[in-house]
């Protein structure tokens, strides 16, 4: 297992659309691995693939001792509620802001084995990571939801949070 570098706005990685995984082989369960190895390392609560350079539609969260959630090729099938949160992200260090998500998220995904499943989340950081690291896959960063340039600032860095 690897700790990953992370790539960083201006990237052009993390504007593309992410390409589906196409099937389980072990180059995917290495990712899988580093990327879970990364996370504790950038104190990380989620990380998208492309956060680390690879172009596919993976992400893993991990909510505090919880187990780890893998998703690959993961669908928002519904969302519903709306909340202001303050949201940062490693691809963007040392900015946060304010900005709108859904109170309830319900995604579709595969496994680390491939097998299917839905889960759901509500008024909570995971239904926050969900849309979070799904945005990633689609190219769309935190900042493109801020309804104006006021609700981003600048962090100092004793004060920085975990990121998604």
């Amino acid at each position: 297992m690897a700790t990953l570098p992370l790539r960083f706005v201006p990237d052009p990685v993390l504007r593309q659309k992410a390409r589906r995984v196409p099937g389980m082989d072990p180059k995917l369960d290495k990712l899988i691995e580093d990327m879970l190895e990364t996370m504790p390392a950038v104190s990380a609560v989620g990380l998208a693939a492309p956060q680390v350079g690879v172009s596919l539609r993976l992400a893993v969260i991990r909510i505090a001792d919880e187990e780890p959630i893998v998703l690959i090729n993961p669908q928002i099938v519904k969302k519903s509620g709306e909340r202001i949160v303050e949201e940062g992200c490693l691809s963007i260090p040392r900015y946060r802001g304010e900005i709108r998500r859904a109170v309830s998220v319900t995604v579709k995904a595969r496994d680390r084995h491939g097998k299917e499943f839905r889960l759901k989340a509500t008024d909570d950081l995971l239904a926050e990571a969900l849309e979070h690291e799904i945005d990633h896959l689609n190219g769309v960063l935190y900042i493109d939801h801020l309804e104006s340039m006021d609700k981003l600032y600048r962090i100092d860095e004793r004060e920085e949070e975990h990121g998604l």
